[in-house]
Parts: structure tokens; C-alpha cells; sequence
């Protein structure tokens, strides 16, 4: 089995975001460090419902509200990878940034160090949940070190 140093990777909590996460520590070398990406997507930027949402009072709440449901979700997300992590004896750390998938992970993998990079596969068509949006061949393309996808989970 492939053991490393440094693994990135990227996971927002959802099904096929686990299994990359299972496989990411599968990875780790004793004394390993996981680096974990979070990427809250630049669409969320424009959820302000404005069609309803007719003041700009209404909309400060409701956008405090959202952001607010999205930060406790991270936290949670993060706890549990930390107490993980800590469990295996591997260093974490994580990052957590605003834009599109694609470019905040190939953006991230080039900052180091990395000695590979892990996440799910695309959510299979009928499956409920959301699509993270990431161009695998863009991703291959930017990236220099092995990519490896977590097969969705049965």
C-alpha cells in the first residue's frame, strides 16, 4: 500500500467526500500530515433568495443565517477529522476558502507540500446530494503530483 507524507485532501462532509476521507488516512504514514481542503463554493455568494427577500434588512438576516448554517456545518466536519486524526497519531491541519473547486484545489496542491492529492468521485447520476464541481481533467492537467479518487461508496 501506498504510504505518504503529506496527503491533501479535499472533502466538504458529503457521501462520496467520506470515502476520500477513509481512503486520505488510509494513505498516511505514521507521523503523516493531513492536509484538509475545504471549499465553499462561489455560488453560494448569490443564494441571497432576492426574489422574496425584499428589503435590505430581510436580506442582512437571511444571509447571516446562511452563512452561519455553513460555518456550523465546517466545524463540525472539522472537529471530526481532527478527533481522527489525533485517534491516528497524524498531524492535521485545514483550509478552508471561498471560489471555484477546481481552482482552489490546484491553487492549494501547488502551494505544497503535497505528495498527493485525494478526493471522491463525481456523485453518480440519481443520487441525491451536491455535485462539488470539480474538472477532474482541468485538475490534471494544473496539478503536479498523483491524484487519487475515492471510488463512491456502494
Amino acid at each position: 500500500m501506498l504510504r505518504a507524507k503529506h496527503v491533501l485532501l479535499a472533502s466538504h462532509g458529503t457521501q462520496g467526500a467520506r470515502a476520500a476521507e477513509k481512503l486520505a488516512f488510509s494513505l498516511c504514514a505514521p507521523g503523516a500530515s493531513l492536509h484538509h481542503l475545504i471549499v465553499v463554493p462561489d455560488f453560494w455568494k448569490g443564494m441571497m433568495g432576492d426574489d422574496w427577500l425584499n428589503n435590505a434588512a430581510t436580506r442582512e438576516i437571511y444571509g447571516d443565517y446562511v452563512e452561519t448554517q455553513l460555518e456550523n456545518e465546517v466545524r463540525t466536519h472539522i472537529r471530526r477529522l481532527r478527533k481522527q486524526a489525533a485517534k491516528r497519531r497524524i498531524r492535521y491541519d485545514f483550509t478552508m476558502v471561498q471560489g471555484k473547486p477546481t481552482e482552489c484545489l490546484a491553487a492549494r496542491a501547488a502551494k505544497g507540500p503535497v505528495d498527493i492529492v485525494v478526493l471522491g468521485s463525481p456523485r453518480p447520476r440519481g443520487k441525491t446530494g451536491y455535485r462539488s464541481g470539480i474538472e477532474l481533467d482541468k485538475l490534471a492537467r494544473r496539478v503536479r503530483r498523483p491524484i487519487l479518487i475515492a471510488p463512491f461508496p456502494k
